[in-house]
C-alpha cells in the first residue's frame, strides 16, 4: 500500500468520520429562486459548505502540517469548479491558504495565519443545499513534501508574515498559489498559479510533474521540475494577479487567462489598462502556441459605481466549443460572461507586444484595434450582476449543460484584511461568508 493511499484513508476518517456529519454536509442557503422571469436568468439552486476545522483537513491529508489553523475553517475551494464525470459532483481548488493583509507604519504586509497549509485538489457533491467533500488530494513535492502556499522569491513577490503581521516567515520555492483546475482523461491535473505566473501538471496523486514558468523567472530550489517555457513578457505580472484562469479545450489544448493588465511598462499603466491576455498551451509539445489580446468592459460597466479600472480581472475561462471560451470579467462585487472565439487571426505570439520594451505597450494603447491589434470579439451571454441570488468575489464557473452553468465564490477561509481578522487571542474572527455553490439557469443557453 502506497504511504498515499493510507494518507486518503486518513482524511476520510479524519473529515467524513472525525466531524459530525452534521457539520460536514452542512448548511443551509437560499433555495431555488421563486417568481423569476422566465425571459431571464435565474438561480435555481444554491449549496453552502459548512464548518470543516483546516487543522483537521489538513492533518488528515498530510499529518502534521498545521499545528494550530487559529479557529479557521476550510474555505478558499472556489478558486475553480470543474465537473467531476457525476451529476452534482465537481473537482475545485484552493488557493493558497489563509491570508490578508495588515498595515505596519503605513506599508501593507501579507499575513499567513496558517503557514503550514497546503493547498490541495477538492472533489465536492452538491446535494440538495449543501457542498460535502467526497475527497481531496494535497498538492506535494516530488518527494511527497507539501508544496505550501508561501511566496516563492524576496523581492518578486511580497514578502510573508505571521497572522499579526509581526513575524517574518520564510519563502519556500516550492510554494503555489493555485487558482484554475482542469483533469485530463489521463487522471493527471492542470493548474494555473498567480506567484510565477505558472501553469503546473500535477499527477492523479497530487505530486507536481511540472511548473512552466514565464523565461527568466530563475526560479531555484524546488522540488520539482520548473520548466521556463511561457513568454518572458509575463514577469512583467501584477503582483497577485498573475494566472487565474484555465480552460481546456475539446483537442486537449489549455488556454491560460492572465488574472489582470500586465504591469507595463510600469504599476500605473497596468492599473488603467484595460487589456488582458490569454495564452493558448499544448501539452503533447510542452510549448505555449498561440497568444490573444482580450478586452475589459469599463468598470462601471462590469460593477456599476465602481470606479477603479484596477478592480477588473478575469477569473475564470470555459471550453463552450471546440475554439469558443466563456470568459468571467469580475470585480469582487458584480461579473459578467461573454464568449469569444480563438481565431487564428487573432493570434500575436511573438509579436511586439511580447517585447517589454516596445512603446506604447499593449496595455497602454487606449485603444488596442485601432492600432492595428486584433481583440478578441466578444458577445455577452449574462450579467450576473444582475441576477438575483448570485454571491459576490465569484472565482469558479463550470458550465452543466447548455443552458445551466455553476458557479462557485472564493470565501478567502472567513478572512478580512486588518487587525480586526484575529481577536486578542490570535483566533479567527469569521466574516460568516460561506462558500457557495450556485446554479444559474440561461434562458437562451450559450
Amino acid at each position: 500500500m502506497s504511504p498515499y493511499a493510507a494518507g486518503r484513508r486518513r482524511v476520510h476518517r479524519s473529515v467524513a468520520a472525525g466531524v459530525p456529519l452534521a457539520v460536514l454536509a452542512a448548511f443551509a442557503v437560499a433555495g431555488p429562486a421563486v417568481g423569476a422571469p422566465s425571459g431571464k436568468a435565474r438561480v435555481t439552486a444554491s449549496a453552502t459548505l459548512g464548518d470543516i476545522p483546516l487543522g483537521s483537513f489538513s492533518n488528515g491529508l498530510l499529518p502534521g502540517t498545521v499545528a494550530d489553523d487559529r479557529g479557521v475553517a476550510l474555505g478558499g475551494i472556489g478558486s475553480d469548479i470543474y465537473p467531476a464525470g457525476r451529476k452534482g459532483e465537481f473537482w475545485t481548488v484552493t488557493d493558497r491558504g489563509p491570508n490578508g493583509q495588515i498595515k505596519v507604519d503605513g506599508k501593507k504586509r501579507r499575513t499567513f495565519p496558517v503557514p503550514g497549509f497546503d493547498p490541495a485538489i477538492v472533489k465536492i457533491r452538491v446535494s440538495g443545499d449543501s457542498v460535502r467533500v467526497l475527497d481531496a488530494i494535497p498538492i506535494t513535492t516530488g518527494s511527497g513534501k507539501p508544496v505550501t502556499g508561501l511566496p516563492n522569491q524576496q523581492a518578486r513577490d511580497e514578502a510573508p508574515y505571521s497572522y499579526d503581521a509581526q513575524t517574518p516567515l520564510s519563502y519556500n520555492p516550492n510554494g503555489l498559489d493555485t487558482e484554475g483546475i482542469v483533469r485530463s482523461e489521463d487522471g493527471s491535473f492542470w493548474l494555473v498559479d498567480e506567484y510565477g505566473p505558472s501553469l503546473v501538471h500535477v499527477s492523479a496523486r497530487g505530486k507536481v510533474l511540472a511548473r512552466y514558468v514565464p523565461k527568466g523567472l530563475h526560479l531555484t530550489g524546488a522540488g520539482y521540475p520548473v520548466v521556463e517555457a511561457l513568454p518572458a513578457v509575463l514577469l512583467h505580472r501584477k503582483i497577485n494577479r498573475g494566472f487565474e484562469g484555465l480552460a481546456q479545450l475539446p483537442g486537449g489544448d489549455l488556454v491560460l487567462a492572465v488574472q489582470s493588465p500586465l504591469s507595463l511598462p510600469d504599476t500605473d499603466a497596468g492599473e488603467e489598462s484595460l487589456t488582458a491576455r490569454l495564452l493558448r498551451f499544448s501539452p503533447k509539445k510542452g510549448v505555449v502556441t498561440a497568444e490573444y489580446a482580450y478586452r475589459f468592459d469599463p468598470v462601471g460597466t462590469v460593477d456599476p459605481g465602481e470606479d477603479d479600472t484596477s478592480e477588473l480581472k478575469i477569473s475564470s475561462v470555459v471550453a463552450v466549443g471546440r475554439e469558443e471560451l466563456l470568459v468571467e470579467e469580475r470585480t469582487d462585487k458584480a461579473a459578467r460572461l461573454q464568449v469569444v472565439k480563438l481565431s487564428r487571426g487573432a493570434d500575436i505570439l511573438g509579436q511586439a507586444w511580447d517585447d517589454s520594451t516596445t512603446s506604447p505597450s499593449l496595455e497602454q494603447l487606449e485603444d488596442p484595434a485601432a492600432s492595428g491589434v486584433p481583440v478578441l470579439r466578444k458577445r455577452l451571454v449574462v450579467d450576473l450582476g444582475k441576477v438575483e441570488g448570485v454571491p459576490g468575489k465569484i472565482e469558479g464557473v463550470a458550465r452543466v449543460d447548455r443552458d445551466t452553468l455553476a458557479l462557485i465564490n472564493d470565501n478567502d477561509f472567513g478572512m478580512s484584511d486588518g487587525t480586526e481578522a484575529f481577536d486578542a487571542q490570535g483566533r479567527l474572527v469569521d466574516s460568516g461568508i460561506e462558500t457557495t455553490v450556485t446554479y444559474v439557469r440561461l434562458p437562451h443557453g450559450i
